[in-house]
């Protein structure tokens, strides 16, 4: 028997410590928010993104995975997807 998802999330968001890794997350969410909403946007797949970019679909799926990425990789996603890449500072 397996257990539904929902009513794991809910255990795991019950601890503190779960809760407090968990938003420490947060920015790499974001960006991975942010990849996967200018791809779809540019109507592309992450197959025919990761052509533009001159590299693999997996390749692709790692960057919107939020993991991090260098700078030179999201400036060659920004520019498959027809953007530009801003970095800037913000208050917490």
């Amino acid at each position: 028997m397996t257990i539904p998802f929902e009513k794991t999330r809910k255990k795991w968001f019950k601890d503190p410590v779960f809760r407090k890794e968990y938003a420490l997350l947060e920015p790499e969410f974001c960006l991975a928010r942010q990849l996967i909403g200018a791809r779809s946007h540019a109507g592309l797949s992450q197959q025919e993104l990761a052509s533009r970019m001159g590299t693999s679909q997996s390749a692709v799926a790692r960057l919107e995975s939020g993991h991090k990425p260098s700078i030179k990789s999201l400036e060659r996603y920004a520019e498959a997807v027809g953007m530009k890449l801003e970095i800037r500072l913000a208050p917490r």
